[in-house]
This record gives structure tokens, C-alpha cells and sequence, in this order.
């Protein structure tokens, strides 16, 4: 089985080929660049590293958010465009459980962490059980006060990954790992198949209350 692997859900980019288990190219980028434009010669790049033809890719597998509007928008794109134009089966996972998952051999809840703006974060948390990342936690949009309140009620050891936890670190408690997204790990994480006219991004919609906390955050 032939993967294509992208994760665009940040400012980060990567994007990966795999044959079953096997990595067999990989490109990840931290440039502050419009994905639109770089995303597509990526794919042609690890692709042709690979050493497999375009029309023997079998899946698609992309991150599907929470994250960045733009970002989700395109990867969500191209992978359904892709899925289509070579009749693959098309997966999507949490950008949170693929940030969680490229921390291993620990133990601690993983808290993957993207910015939200105004003292708030894109969240979920997760932990490996037996090289199985679970989830603990739901994603969700959260300020970080409440975050840090839900992990101390937990009374286990965390610690936080993602760059942004480091552009955080005066407002987060404990150890961070400032680490980029790595498309590779999502093959693990795949579950069910999706179809891909009905796939959408998943920007993790506000509820009342948090659009009433950023309302008066703006007042403020």
C-alpha cells in the first residue's frame, strides 16, 4: 500500500511517502511561505524521491485540523482533488493527535498546542499507550487558564509540544517540546475512510460562550 501523507494545517509543511511501514521520502519545511504555492511541487517532490509513480499511490492521508483556515483549506483541497484524480482512498486525522504523535517513549499526557490568540489555544490532550497515542481529551478551542486547570485536575505529568508552546512559554506551566509536524506519523493514526465529496476541514467551531469570551477579550 502506497501512502501520500500532508500536513499544511500550520505554518510548518510536510509531506511524506510510505510504502506499508516504510518511509520512503519526506519533506518538511518550516518556511514562511504561502502553502499554495508550495505545496503541490512538494508533492512532486517526494514523489519522485520515492521512486513510485503518481498513479500508484493508494491513499491520501491529510491533517485535517484544527489549525490554520488557509492552511487547512488548501491541504484539505489538494487531497481531495488527488483522492479523486487517482481514484485513492482519502483518510483524515487530527492535526493535534499527528503534533501529539511525534513525541514517543514517554509516558506524560502530551499536550499539543497551537495558538489561538488573545491567551487561548487549539488543544487536545493525548498519551502512548504501548506506541498507541490515545486521546484523553477531545480537541477543542480553550483559554490557556482553563487548559492548565484541566490538566492539574488530572494529577499526571504533562508536557506541552508544538512551536507554539515555546511563543507560550510565559503563559503555560511545566516542560514544552518545541517540535515541527511530521506527516509521516499520521499513518498510524488513520481510522475510518472518508468520502471524499463530503470531507471538509475541521476548523473546531466556537461555541457561544468561547465567541462571548473573544467578545470581550476584544473589549478589553
Amino acid at each position: 500500500m502506497n501512502y501520500l501523507l500532508i500536513d499544511t494545517s500550520n505554518q510548518p509543511l510536510s509531506v511524506a511517502v510510505m510504502q506499508d511501514n516504510q518511509l520512503l521520502s519526506e519533506l518538511n519545511s518550516n518556511l514562511k511561505k504561502n502553502h499554495s504555492a508550495q505545496l503541490m511541487p512538494a508533492i512532486e517532490s517526494v514523489i519522485k524521491e520515492s521512486g513510485i509513480g503518481k498513479k500508484e499511490i493508494n491513499a491520501i492521508i491529510v491533517a485535517q485540523g484544527p489549525g490554520s483556515y488557509t492552511g487547512l483549506r488548501i491541504g484539505v483541497t489538494v487531497a481531495k482533488t488527488l483522492a479523486y484524480a487517482l481514484d485513492a482512498k482519502l483518510y483524515g486525522v487530527s492535526s493535534l493527535a499527528a503534533l501529539a504523535a511525534t513525541v514517543d517513549e514517554r509516558e506524560d499526557l502530551i499536550v499539543p498546542l497551537f495558538d489561538a490568540r488573545r491567551e487561548a489555544v487549539y488543544t487536545g490532550v493525548y498519551q502512548n499507550h504501548s506506541g498507541q497515542m490515545k486521546q484523553i481529551i477531545e480537541d477543542q478551542y480553550l483559554p490557556i487558564t482553563d487548559l492548565l486547570t484541566i490538566l492539574h485536575d488530572q494529577q499526571q505529568p504533562y508536557v506541552f509540544v508544538g512551536q507554539d508552546a515555546k511563543q507560550l512559554e510565559s503563559l503555560i506551566d511545566g516542560e514544552y517540546i518545541s517540535n515541527l509536524p511530521r506527516a509521516k506519523v499520521m499513518l498510524n493514526l488513520i481510522e475510518n475512510e472518508e468520502d471524499v465529496h463530503q470531507f471538509t476541514p475541521n476548523y473546531i467551531k466556537l461555541s457561544e460562550a468561547e465567541r462571548n469570551w473573544i467578545n470581550q477579550q476584544n473589549k478589553n
